[in-house]
């Protein structure tokens, strides 16, 4: 691992960017099984959706993108568009546990 200082051409900044990016995309995947289990927690449509929660979270990345240097709206936008995502797939599977439990 280089940091961005260390880096000697753009070779090796690319390949320190994908490096990143294939974390990011791990975590993300991580962040996705934590959501699919909280469906199970979950007792009906609007608690999967949790408007509330969902607004209080992007909020909450805001405030950290800000505290790392990055734009916070451009960190909620794309937050925004990944939960709504990740709601979507959590309602899909809330939905089926339900029609299981019937």
């Amino acid at each position: 691992m280089n940091t961005p200082d260390q880096c000697q051409n753009m070779a090796e900044i690319r390949a320190e960017i994908d490096r990143l990016d294939r974390q990011v995309i791990a975590l993300l995947g991580q962040r996705f099984a934590y959501v699919k289990a909280a469906s199970k927690f979950k007792t009906s449509e609007a608690a999967v959706k949790a408007p509330d929660r969902f607004q209080a979270m992007l909020q909450q990345r805001r405030v950290w993108a800000e505290e790392e240097g990055l734009n916070g709206d451009a960190i909620a936008a794309l937050y925004r568009d990944l939960v709504n995502h990740f709601i979507a797939e959590e309602m899909k599977h809330w939905q089926q546990s339900q029609a299981q439990q019937s």
